[in-house]
């Protein structure tokens, strides 16, 4: 199965993030790619939300998801967004996972579980939750041959999910990212090689990648990892590319059969709490 993850630097407008994303995807086609996967917030980076809100459009209505769609169409691919930023319930936005078959059609997707809320040492700030309203539910869905399992960012700092969606029959778990630059040279490779031991499963993760429009610096360095944990690819830098990888599913049977936490896990009491 040959994938294909995208890194971009994306616009901080609906219409240059389309003509930025279309020409990356259309090498990953050309160059024979069946499933190709974009980062979190593709269609949109602006962290103003003053300046995010108006542009904002329900997902039918998101430029760009309408037009990945045609460009799915039209090359026969599947396409995962790794997110679009859309109207949610209320005064909220979505951040949301969006995957279309071969055909143009929508299949599934998924709204970002986990909300960014930190202080960073370096003094930088996330309050993802005061703009965005949660998902409640884990999605997968079946691409060709393979059963996906969608998570978006700072969703990978939470194993439980992962081990629900490898339970659930995924063998690939998507996990497109904007993520911080701090944050991504300390953990990036580590939780990401990390899911893919604990799971057995290929850990797909398309980033976004240095400085954008609105301020916004990200780390890129997209990665493919095996589910034994090995790096099967990477983009080595920050820059908008193409990381295109070749997947042997069988290698995630081996994997769970050689080390076969996911059957041995047991349940267990909470600690309690000893003086």
């Amino acid at each position: 199965m040959r994938i294909a993850l995208i890194q971009t630097r994306t616009p901080a407008t609906l219409d240059a993030a389309l003509q930025h994303v279309e020409p990356l995807i259309r090498e990953a086609a050309d160059r024979g790619a069946t499933l190709i996967l974009t980062p979190e917030c593709t269609n949109l980076v602006q962290k103003t939300r003053s300046l995010l809100r108006p542009q904002l459009r329900p997902l039918n209505e998101d430029p760009v998801v309408l037009g990945l769609r045609r460009l799915a169409k039209d090359l026969g691919v599947s396409i995962g967004i790794g997110s679009a930023l859309v109207q949610g319930q209320g005064d909220k936005a979505a951040n949301r996972a969006v995957f279309i078959a071969p055909t143009g059609e929508i299949l599934a997707t998924y709204d970002k579980l986990h909300m960014f809320d930190v202080d960073l040492p370096t003094g930088e700030t996330a309050r993802e939750s005061e703009a965005y309203q949660p998902g409640d539910r884990a999605v997968t869905v079946l691409a060709g041959e393979a059963r996906l399992g969608l998570t978006i960012c700072y969703d990978m700092r939470f194993p439980a999910l992962y081990r629900a969606l490898a339970l659930a029959g995924a063998e690939i778990i998507t996990v497109p990212a904007a993520f911080t630059r701090p944050t991504g040279e300390a953990h990036w490779e580590i939780l990401l090689r990390a899911r893919a031991i604990e799971t057995g499963s290929f850990i797909l993760a398309p980033a976004q990648g240095g400085g954008h429009e609105d301020g916004r610096g990200t780390w890129g360095h997209s990665l493919a990892i095996g589910p034994w944990g090995e790096v099967l690819g990477r983009l080595d830098h920050d820059e908008p590319g193409v990381l295109v990888v070749d997947l042997d599913l069988t290698a995630v049977a081996r994997a769970r059969t050689a080390i076969p936490a996911l059957a041995n896990a047991r349940a267990f009491s909470a600690p309690e709490r000893l003086a």
